[in-house]
Order: C-alpha cells, then sequence, then structure tokens
C-alpha cells in the first residue's frame, strides 16, 4: 500500500472525464482542492454527485472551462452553478442511481472517495456515506481515495478493500458537521408534536434531512420498540438508541438494526456509528427499495417540501424552474409507507417560507416539479394541523389544506377554492 500526494493521485483525471464525487460527510475535499489546483491542465470534466457538504471552491466561476457539475442532488454549496451555465440537474430517485452506473447511462471515468484506514486485512470502510458510492467504486474506471483516521468504519456494504483503489492520499481533515437540533424553531416543535402524534410503538421510522425530522425523535420518548430504516439519520436518534426506544426487535428486515445508506450530523455522531454493529449501511438501491420498504410494518415516511398545490401536488426539488435541492428518496419512501402494513406516510413542512409566503399555493410555480403526485399523498402536516388526503376529492383536499394553511393566507386560498370549485359545499363532508 503505496500513499501518494494529492497532486499526484488527480493526474489520473483528465479532460473530458466525467467523475463521481463521494457525498455529504465525506465530501473528499483535500482531493476537490488538489482538482481545482490542476485546473489549468483540464477542460470540460464533469463532476457528478448527490448531496455534497462544505465550501465547493471548484464551483467558482473562475473554473468554468476545466470543470462542470452534472448534479444528482442540489446543495446548496452548488445551487448557484448548477443554476447557470456551468452545471446541470438530473431528477432521479435515489434508488435509481446506481442503475445509472450500472448500466453505463452515466459512464464514470474516476471515482473520488473518501474512507476510513484499512484494517488488518486491507479493507477500508465508505464511513458515512455507502449510499450511491460503493456502486460507483464498482463501475469507475479508477479509483482515488483519501484515507482519513477521522472517517467512522461503519458496517453492511461500506468495505473497500485498498486492491480497489488507485491512488490513496493520507488526510486527517475533520469531517464537515450539521447539527440540525441547534436549528429547530417553534413551527418546526409544533410540526415535529403533530407527527410524533401518529407514531405508534413498533413503528419502522424514515427521516428525511432537515429540523423537522429531528424536531420530531424528540417528541417520540413516549413509545416502545421502535425501528429504524430511512435514507439517513442526524443526532436525534442517539439517545433513542441509547435510551432503548429504538431497538428494532419488530422489523421484518434487519431486526435489532439500524439501516441507513448515510448520516450526517455532529462528531458524536460519526463516533456513535463508529464501528457500531447496531448499524447497518446499505446501498442506496436497496434500502430505498418499496419493496423492502413496505415489508416492514407500520412504516412512518416523514419528508418535506418547498411547495405544495391545493390538490397536492408537491414540489420538493425546485421554486419554480430555480433547482434547489432532488428528487432524493421522497418518493421511495412515500410509496413504500403507504403499501406497507399500517403505513402512514407524511409530509411535513412549515407553513411559510422565510419571507412570508405561502408554501401552500392554489397552483404550483411556471416551471416546478412534481416529486410527490397528489394520488401518492395521504398526510400533509404544518405548524397549524394535519391534513389528510387519501381517498379525498380535489375539492375536499383544497378545503382541508386551506385549514393546515398559514392564518395569513387563508383568506386567499379560500377565495381560490370558491374560484375553481364553486359553491358545491353541500356535496362536501
Amino acid at each position: 500500500m503505496k500513499f501518494v500526494s494529492a497532486e499526484e493521485a488527480i493526474k489520473l483525471i483528465k479532460s473530458e472525464d466525467r467523475v463521481f464525487v463521494h457525498g455529504s460527510a465525506a465530501t473528499p475535499h483535500l482531493l476537490l482542492n488538489a482538482l481545482a489546483k490542476a485546473s489549468g491542465t483540464l477542460r470540460n470534466v464533469e463532476l457528478v454527485a448527490i448531496s455534497t457538504l462544505g465550501s465547493m471552491e471548484i464551483a467558482n466561476k473562475k473554473y468554468e472551462s476545466s470543470f462542470y457539475f452534472n448534479s444528482l442532488f442540489v446543495s446548496d454549496n452548488v445551487r448557484e452553478a448548477i443554476n447557470s451555465e456551468r452545471g446541470e440537474y438530473i431528477p432521479i430517485f435515489l434508488s435509481e442511481i446506481n442503475r445509472l452506473f450500472e448500466k453505463q447511462i452515466l459512464r464514470l471515468d474516476v471515482a473520488l472517495v473518501h474512507l476510513s484506514p484499512p484494517d488488518k486485512h486491507g479493507f477500508c470502510s465508505l464511513g458515512t456515506s455507502v449510499d450511491v458510492a460503493r456502486s460507483a467504486v464498482l463501475h469507475a474506471k479508477r479509483v482515488i481515495a483519501q484515507i482519513n483516521p477521522n472517517m467512522p468504519r461503519t458496517h453492511g456494504d461500506s468495505f473497500i478493500h485498498v486492491n480497489e483503489l488507485d491512488a490513496l492520499v493520507e488526510c486527517n481533515d475533520a469531517l464537515p458537521e450539521v447539527i440540525y437540533g441547534n436549528r429547530i424553531t417553534e413551527a418546526d416543535k409544533a410540526i415535529g408534536k403533530f407527527c410524533a402524534g401518529l407514531i405508534e410503538d413498533r413503528s419502522t421510522l424514515q427521516m428525511g434531512i432537515g429540523c423537522i425530522p429531528d424536531a420530531v425523535l424528540k417528541n417520540i420518548g413516549h413509545c416502545k420498540d421502535l425501528g429504524i430504516h430511512t435514507e439517513m439519520f442526524s443526532d436525534g436518534v442517539i439517545d433513542l438508541i441509547k435510551n432503548g426506544v429504538v431497538n428494532n426487535k419488530f422489523k421484518k428486515k434487519h431486526p435489532h438494526k439500524t439501516v441507513s445508506s448515510f448520516a450526517i450530523g455532529s462528531r458524536a455522531l460519526y463516533d456513535f456509528i463508529d464501528d457500531n454493529p447496531q448499524f447497518q449501511f446499505l446501498e442506496a438501491d436497496y434500502v430505498n427499495d418499496g419493496r423492502i420498504i413496505r415489508s416492514n410494518p407500520k412504516v412512518v415516511a416523514i419528508n418535506s417540501a418547498l411547495e405544495l398545490d391545493l390538490t397536492g401536488q408537491i414540489c420538493s426539488d425546485s421554486i419554480g424552474s430555480y433547482h434547489y435541492s432532488g428528487v432524493g428518496g421522497q418518493m421511495d419512501f412515500i410509496r413504500g409507507a403507504s403499501l406497507s402494513e399500517q403505513g402512514k406516510p407524511i409530509i411535513a413542512l412549515k407553513s411559510t417560507t422565510k419571507k412570508g409566503d405561502s408554501k401552500i399555493v392554489p397552483f404550483l410555480k411556471q416551471g416546478a416539479g412534481v416529486v410527490t403526485t397528489r394520488a401518492h399523498v395521504h398526510y400533509v402536516i404544518t405548524e397549524y394541523g394535519v391534513a389528510y388526503l387519501y381517498g379525498k376529492n380535489l375539492h375536499q383536499r383544497a378545503l382541508a389544506l386551506t385549514k393546515i394553511a398559514h392564518p395569513d393566507h387563508r383568506e386567499h386560498l379560500e377565495q381560490e377554492v370558491i374560484k375553481r370549485f364553486g359553491s358545491k359545499n353541500h356535496f362536501v363532508k
């Protein structure tokens, strides 16, 4: 096993190559910064990634002739580039990204990954992010790894043998940390309580990214025998596992194991998952497979939205035509939960934007993408209550959603309901 400098390793990347970038807390900044420094020798290198964390120097406009982003998820550190001539966005379910690599639809020349040090058998771990990274390693022509003792060694599909690596670079950087619990607002707390009210003992939980999932987790200490099967998790699970609220006893798939494909949180979380056999980090095409999800009982899937219309159409990846995030695993779990025995798919969101505009609108903005269709939506929760849409006609949905909108916007929405559906209230129960 021979280590080289980041500058030497990056020489494996050529102009016109397509390069996979490991994501989330495993974003390989040492390699990316070395790649940015080599920009003068490179042209039209395509960077493919899901969510990434931390400052992204390589997304700077001054590198536009050298690199462009073809993103599978739009994180805030590349959002400006994606919405310019320096990038594009690929809408796709998280469960299907592996297929793009396997079927050579996105043929990978190089994979940049961030690994734990090898064990005595030569196996490194993908650590915090197995998701689609394992598939990228398997199908890329060349693999460059930064090896970092700060990367936790996680169990599951995470192991990569040093023989699979074409270049190794020593690294001792701190991992990016995001502590959602510190950002929880009063609205998040109210939403968390409403969501928690729908969670029964022996439920299996899936939580999206952000403050609302952690707000939910703070309100379920009364529950018993919960399980977790989720695409990602954060610090909110630590106390629940330590206190025995989450024990995974009654899951049909991977009982006694918390299943995920990636984790984002604090250093305390990364230390908690390090070499911890309670956790199984598995590939996203398996974790997010609807057939696997629905096998567990009482799946409660909690996801968010940027905007929804009065009929229940959910926009989660864009603001109008402005690409903001991604499809991710929302539909995978919304559908999986709806087909689970006694499952509950939930869309949870604040009623207004930071500017005070209503997120519940008569019509989605022009150019907005529908991530979850109105036929898939069951529960919608804001800080003002719960609307149950499943089996409701369009008029009933509009009335239910108006009731949980922000009070400042209800009169306008009521007028829009009348304008669209007339005064057929005698038909609406």
